[in-house]
């Protein structure tokens, strides 16, 4: 018990600061992490789904996939590419469906949808982590990148998740959720939210680029639809019948159960960035 705490503090802390020291470092580290991640995370979901009956999908393909459309993201947003660059992405996703006409397959159905899932429920979300961190800059008619926006997305899924974890251990009677995460109670989701909220004043001040309503709105976004994120891999879970997603992470499971909450709140927090900037 003491050992697999120490396994699980340790990988816990290369983890945060592998992430943290990666988007701080540079766009080149940034990327280069997220589509290593975006691939693992793509592989991992293959082998699950693969060990359904009936389904086989082209992992190779889907991870190449993944990882094409976050350097596709990328480059479009830094101004490298025009939008021809998603052309080949495009080809991929027609191959998955044309090449399951000719391989003779048990279920060619399930394999398209495990596919297309793959890329909507993960590449896809990585990829606009892209649309985050680089900021168009209209005026001096400049893109410039933005670590704060990315990395705040990861912080508050972090302060969430421990605030959540000890006001529910304290004080949780409530149950969020039961028929699909019988631990997650409504104190320690509203106890993740303040600690969420009270962080927001902590950016406000010193990154002023948007205001304190602004960060708190944030916050609420990223927690609320963290929370459906995380619910959603743990109903994935429940429909596998296994409690890890994988082993890669010692003490902490595999790559979803860690990017797990991130898969819904990076989409949200983009489309809320949108929307304040309109």
């Amino acid at each position: 018990m003491k050992n697999n705490f120490i396994i699980r503090a340790i990988t816990g802390i290369l983890f945060v600061a592998v992430i943290v020291g990666c988007i701080l470092w540079n766009p080149l580290a940034f990327g280069c992490l997220f589509v290593i991640i975006t691939s693992l995370t793509i592989r991992e979901f293959g082998n699950l789904v693969n060990k359904l009956e009936d389904v086989e999908i082209n992992k190779t393909i889907t991870t190449l996939g993944g990882a094409y459309l976050f350097m596709a993201f990328m480059a479009y947003c830094i101004g490298a590419y025009s939008s021809k660059i998603f052309i080949p992405y495009v080809l991929l996703i027609l191959y998955l469906f044309i090449s399951e006409l000719y391989l003779k397959k048990k279920n060619p159905v399930y394999n398209w949808a495990f596919s297309m899932f793959s890329q909507l429920y993960i590449a896809l979300p990585f990829a606009m982590l892209n649309v985050l961190a680089f900021q168009n800059n209209e005026l001096a008619e400049s893109i410039s990148y933005n670590p704060i926006l990315p990395l705040a997305v990861f912080i508050f899924l972090w302060l969430n998740d421990s605030g959540a974890y000890c006001v529910g251990s304290l004080i949780g009677k409530h149950r969020l959720f039961e028929r699909i995460s019988p631990k997650k109670s409504w104190e320690g989701s509203i106890g993740g939210a303040i600690v969420c909220i009270a962080f927001s004043f902590v950016l406000a001040h010193f990154f002023p680029f948007m205001n304190t309503i602004e960060w708190i709105g944030l916050s609420l976004v990223i927690v609320l639809f963290g929370t459906w994120g995380d619910l959603t891999e743990s109903l994935f879970k429940r429909q596998l019948h296994i409690k890890d997603s994988g082993a890669i992470l010692p003490g902490h499971g595999g790559m979803l159960d860690r990017f797990d909450s991130s898969l819904m709140a990076i989409p949200a927090a983009a489309a809320y960035i949108y929307f304040i900037n309109c």
